[in-house]
Formats: C-alpha cells, sequence, structure tokens
C-alpha cells in the first residue's frame, strides 16, 4: 500500500473537514483585527496627542469598537440565517432609508455627507457600510427565490440592478463614489457565481464603464484625483499630495520595516494615516514581508469564504451560498481598492480597509459579515453531516452504506 506523501499529510492535518466550523476563517479575521488596532495605535498616537492631548485616545476608542464588534458578532452568530433571508427585504429597505437620511441631514466632513450622528452613542454611523450589508442579504435571498429565472430571463437579471443602480445613486449625491463602485461589484460578482450568462455582463460592463467615466469626470474634484493620480509628483504638494507622502512610507519601508512605531509619514505628513491611509504606515513600519503578510490574509480570508459559499451551494443552501459569496466579493474588492489605492494603483478613493482600518461603522458591519460567514459554514455542515450518516440504513443494501445524496460535498 503506497504510503501518503508529506504535502497530503501536511494538508490533511491543515484541514477543517471534520471540524464543526472553519479554523481559518477565524484565525484570519482575528488576526487581521488585532494588527488592525496595533496599527491603529501606532499610526494615530501623534495626532491624538496633538488633538486631545492623549495619545491613546484613538486606540482607546479603536479598542472600544473591537468589543463592541465582537459583541454584535457573537450575537449575530446566534441568529439562524433563515431569518435574514425572510427580513432581506425590509434589511434592503433600512439600507436605502439610511442612504437618503444621510443626504438629508447627515453630518459633512471633508465635503461629502456619509455620516449620521445617534445621540447618545460616541460615533458616527456610516450609512454606507449598512447598506452595503443589507443590500448583499438582499440579493442573496433574491437569488435564492429566482435563480432560474435569473439564468435565462433578462428581467430577473436585471431587477437587482435596479436595485443597486438606485443605490448607486444615492452615494454619488454624497458622494461616496468607492462605495458606489464596491457595491455595484459585488452584485455583479454575485449574479456571475448564480450563472447569469456572460454576454449579459459584456454589455453591462460597457454600460458602467461609460456611466463611471462620466461620472469620473463630472465633478472637478474627481478630475483632480486622476490626474494627479497618473502623475502625483507633478503636483506633489496640492492634489498629489496624499499620494505622494504614501509612495514616500512605502519607500521607507523597504524590505524590513522601520519598526514599530518608527513611521516618519504618521508625523503629520500623510492625512488620514490610521484610517484611510493606514496600509501605507504598516508598509513603512513592517516593511514588504509585513505588507504581504496582510495581503495573505485578505486572500486567506477571501478563500475561505469562497469555500464556505462552495461547500454550501453544493449541500444545495443556495442562500449560504451566495451570502458567503457576496461578503467574499466585498471584502475582497475593499481591501484591493483600499491597497492599490495606497500604493499608487487606483485614483484615491475614501475606503476603509475591512477589520483594519480606524472606524466604528466599518469595524461593526465587517465584524457581523464574519459572523454570517461562520454561521452559513456551521449551518453547511451541520446539514452535510445530517444528509450523509455514517451507518448503514434500512434501505440499503445489507452492509453497505446509502450512497451520498447527490450534491452534498465529500
Amino acid at each position: 500500500m503506497k504510503r501518503p506523501s508529506r504535502l497530503s499529510r501536511l494538508r490533511e492535518r491543515l484541514s477543517t473537514r471534520d471540524q464543526p466550523f472553519d479554523g481559518w476563517l477565524v484565525v484570519a479575521a482575528l488576526s487581521l483585527m488585532l494588527i488592525g488596532w496595533v496599527m491603529v495605535t501606532s499610526a494615530s498616537s501623534e495626532v491624538a496627542a496633538s488633538l486631545t492631548g492623549n495619545p491613546w485616545y484613538f486606540s482607546i476608542r479603536h479598542a472600544i469598537f473591537l468589543v463592541v464588534a465582537l459583541g454584535a458578532a457573537a450575537f449575530a452568530l446566534r441568529v439562524p440565517l433563515a431569518w435574514w433571508k425572510v427580513n432581506g427585504p425590509l434589511l434592503l429597505l433600512l439600507g436605502i432609508g439610511l442612504l437618503v437620511l444621510v443626504l438629508l441631514v447627515g453630518r459633512e466632513i471633508n465635503g461629502s455627507k456619509r455620516w449620521i450622528s445617534i445621540p447618545g452613542v460616541p460615533f458616527n454611523l456610516q450609512a454606507s457600510e449598512v447598506a452595503k450589508f443589507c443590500l448583499i442579504v438582499y440579493v442573496a435571498g433574491y437569488l435564492e427565490r429566482f435563480l432560474p429565472q435569473v439564468r435565462r430571463e433578462l428581467g430577473a437579471f436585471l431587477r437587482p440592478l435596479l436595485v443597486v443602480g438606485i443605490m448607486a445613486l444615492l452615494l454619488i449625491r454624497a458622494p461616496d463614489y468607492g462605495a458606489a463602485v464596491v457595491m455595484i461589484a459585488c452584485v455583479m460578482g454575485m449574479l456571475l457565481m448564480a450563472g447569469a450568462p456572460w454576454g449579459r455582463f459584456v454589455v453591462l460592463l460597457g454600460a458602467v464603464g461609460l456611466l463611471g467615466f462620466y461620472v469620473a469626470i463630472a465633478e472637478p474634484y474627481r478630475l483632480a484625483r486622476i490626474t494627479s493620480f497618473a502623475d502625483p509628483w507633478a503636483d506633489q504638494f496640492a492634489s498629489g499630495y496624499q499620494l505622494t507622502q504614501a509612495l514616500i512610507a512605502f519607500g521607507r519601508g523597504s524590505w524590513l520595516g522601520m519598526g514599530l512605531g518608527n513611521s516618519v509619514q504618521k508625523l503629520f505628513y500623510l492625512p488620514e494615516a490610521h484610517t484611510d491611509f493606514v496600509f501605507a504606515v504598516l508598509a513603512e513600519e513592517l516593511g514588504l514581508f509585513g505588507a504581504v503578510g496582510v495581503i495573505g490574509l485578505f486572500a486567506l480570508l477571501v478563500w475561505r469564504a469562497m469555500a464556505v459559499g462552495r461547500r454550501a451551494e453544493l449541500a444545495r443552501l443556495p442562500f449560504a451560498a451566495y451570502l458567503s459569496y457576496g461578503i467574499a466579493l466585498v471584502i475582497g474588492a475593499q481591501a484591493f481598492i483600499n491597497i492599490a489605492v495606497s500604493s499608487g494603483m487606483l485614483p484615491t478613493k475614501g475606503l476603509t480597509l475591512p477589520l483594519l482600518s480606524y472606524g466604528g461603522s466599518s469595524l461593526l458591519v465587517s465584524a457581523v459579515m464574519m459572523a454570517l460567514l461562520l454561521r452559513a459554514d456551521i449551518e453547511t455542515r451541520q446539514a452535510v453531516r445530517r444528509a450523509s450518516p455514517a451507518a448503514p440504513r434500512s434501505s440499503g443494501a445489507p452492509g453497505r452504506p446509502n450512497p451520498q445524496p447527490e450534491g452534498v460535498a465529500k
């Protein structure tokens, strides 16, 4: 009998197939949260000392956000996916209502209305973060109900795009162009994972590309961001200032970094160092190896989320499958855009780095998404175990177990 190779033994040892949930998913999410707290503390100390006199101000607030987010995630983990599926339309109305409300009474910061101040709550609610989560839950439920029609009929394919189009228009009015891009990409990805015909996406991508080009040049500040992205050093003290400071941080980091807490760019050179550009500070302090390690954690998280969705799809749990796909797509897209902006591969967008940047709304919603992923994984594994009994049943031949039901993952 051939002995298993070292690679197969290692793969078996690292496998979570026989566990109640995917431990790698939990490890990736918690690692990113912990790294985020450390980097927010490092990146914000000088700014916090200047603004409040307490260098630990943002660190303490972020720690409170972490505790609240983990508590919300623990609560969401106990809620069955059936509840989310039934209440998907109500959640969608909540998301759209928040996007309308933020335009009416939202707090304007840096020219954008993205936050709602809640009396008695020590942080502002970012409406786009909640709306993004509500949209994923709704589209996952929609795909479960109308999956055959989405694959065959153009009208069923376009309805979720109409919904995300309405939300994108509200976001552009804010303006929050980055969140609109993430939502559109997420819904299109979910439709593609559902098996919608490829030809429709070619036409749709062309239309979205033309619309995106018009929106990008419609406002002078957006056009300035694009031109400064192409050559930030041409106007490095005005429109290209933020990107050039981020690139300097990457250059100073080199291979091994300057050491934790030793960033120079966070000393009032790089704006938004602990929020949108925390990855640049991370690259400066931890170097290329640290930056690649964080990217690897995001890749691991997205890969395991996709694996959860695939297992759910094989187990014939479409809501859990498309919910997992949607969360994987939105986390992956937002992380990619944030890192690409920080490193100069994309024009500047005001998007946080999920699970890592400073911000209560982003951290809270991201933690709840992780809880729903974990819940989907747990329910899928339970369904597979119920459908695949180890012991023989009376309906099968004596001494032989029943064959595994079609479509159930082994």
